[in-house]
């Protein structure tokens, strides 16, 4: 069959590279794809935001299956575009994907069926939101509306700070539309982690689980990025606390979504708290995570492909998942300077030293070729990601292939997987 994999990312290099090892499928295309993807299939030079080019790319390569990538496509409804013309696509229908594209949606349908979450308020004016802080308490999350590329949360913790922020996103539209609304919600303390589930709007398959560090600096300091490593699993979700998060979140999640009629067939993604009171969740996301999945997909034994159609044809009941019992880590190498202002155009190097290790896979992200090198184009560059016998084994295993790496600026963070 073939395949086309939207999206240019991380995630999306890891996604190509596990269904490429599937036996059912004999051409891969990528759309747009980086440096990294060409090596596993054939890139496709179309923008994101096209998705009636997307179409007519699949109708005329008769592609079998389309699997999407990031948020945003999603939520400009590239799904029912595909399946209207009869194309099978995974992941959900615009309805469905307002879960990720909007907070304040998320917040109600979690609040409407008893989802545990932080107390919360909307505010489309800065006013009404600047006079709504004392109700929270300080430190509290200021977050965008809409999707901003994962940068579109402020932990504030003081009141200027706040008020800042709110400006910031309302009056002076630092995410575009994404911000024009913004909810603030009571700050949650404890450890933040994800899990990931297959849904097929009938019954869900849990994967293993994992653990990012969002922050950009050691010791979980500093902005917020897209994300800075992960590894999987994590010990802080153990079998009593999953089979909690199971009873309080997913089964509530999957009655809801019944109840609601919401479309949803495809994988969810929610950010979770672990707090002293329990599990909360903090978002939801309707997608593959980046950093995650290049975590998760190592682990996998189970032909995805399987999976995938299985959740499109909702039988996700009839399907198992095998993985490997292994853990696995995943390194994040930046361009200095991100998630701010950072220069693209680097040279980089070592990558055929790398990937040559044992148990060692690097995926791309913000990377393109050019007249026979690889050069960054991107904040998040590379994801390096290793398995091994145990979480510090694959953690050395990673460290050691990230350090024969070379870009100018690059930027890791030194201790994914230790907190």
């Amino acid at each position: 069959m073939k395949v086309l994999v939207i999206g240019s990312g991380g995630r999306e290099h890891a996604l190509a590279w596990k269904i490429r090892q599937s036996p059912r499928v004999h051409q891969i295309f990528v759309a747009p794809g980086n440096a990294g993807t060409a090596s596993v299939g054939q890139n496709v030079p179309l923008k994101l935001g096209e998705i009636e080019g997307l179409l007519n790319f699949a109708k005329q390569e008769s592609i079998d299956l389309t699997v999407v990538g990031p948020d945003d496509v999603l939520a400009a409804g590239i799904v029912d575009l595909f399946e209207d013309a009869g194309l099978r696509i995974f992941g959900p229908r615009r309805d469905a994907a307002q879960l990720e594209s909007s907070k304040s949606f998320a917040k109600r349908f979690m609040l409407r069926h008893g989802i545990p979450t932080a107390r919360f308020g909307e505010y489309e004016s800065s006013a009404a939101a600047k006079a709504a802080l004392d109700q929270f308490g300080f430190p509290l999350a200021v977050k965008a509306d809409g999707l901003a590329l994962g940068k579109g949360v402020i932990i504030a913790q003081d009141r200027s700070e706040a008020e800042a922020a709110i400006v910031d996103m309302i009056d002076r539209g630092r995410f575009g539309n994404a911000g024009r609304k913004i909810v603030i919600e009571e700050f949650l303390s404890g450890i933040e982690c994800s899990i990931h589930a297959l849904v097929d709007g009938r019954s869900y398959l849990l994967f293993p689980t994992a653990q990012d560090h969002k922050p950009l600096y050691d010791g979980n300091q500093g902005p917020n990025t897209g994300g800075m490593g992960t590894f999987s699993p994590s010990q802080k979700l153990t079998p009593a606390l999953l089979q909690e998060i199971r009873e309080k979140i997913l089964d509530p999640f999957m009655l809801g979504i019944k109840n609601d009629r919401i479309p949803f067939r495809g994988l969810l993604f929610p950010g979770l708290m672990l707090t002293s009171e329990g599990p909360r969740v903090l978002e939801f996301n309707c997608r593959f995570g980046d950093p995650e999945t290049q975590v998760l997909l190592p682990r996998l034994q189970t032909d995805i492909v399987d999976l995938l159609e299985a959740t499109i044809d909702e039988r996700l009941d009839t399907v198992t998942a095998t993985w490997d019992s292994r853990a696995a880590v995943c390194i994040v190498m930046a361009s200095g300077g991100y998630p701010s202002h950072y220069e693209v155009g680097k040279r980089i190097v070592g990558l055929e030293q790398a990937g040559q290790m044992d148990g060692v896979t690097v995926f791309h992200a913000g990377t393109r070729q050019h007249e026979n090198r690889i050069i960054t184009s991107g904040g998040r560059v590379l994801g390096v990601t290793a398995v091994g016998e145990t979480l510090s084994a694959a953690k050395r295993r990673a460290y050691d292939a990230v350090e024969k790496i070379e870009f100018d600026g690059r930027y890791f963070r030194r201790d994914i997987g230790l907190i």
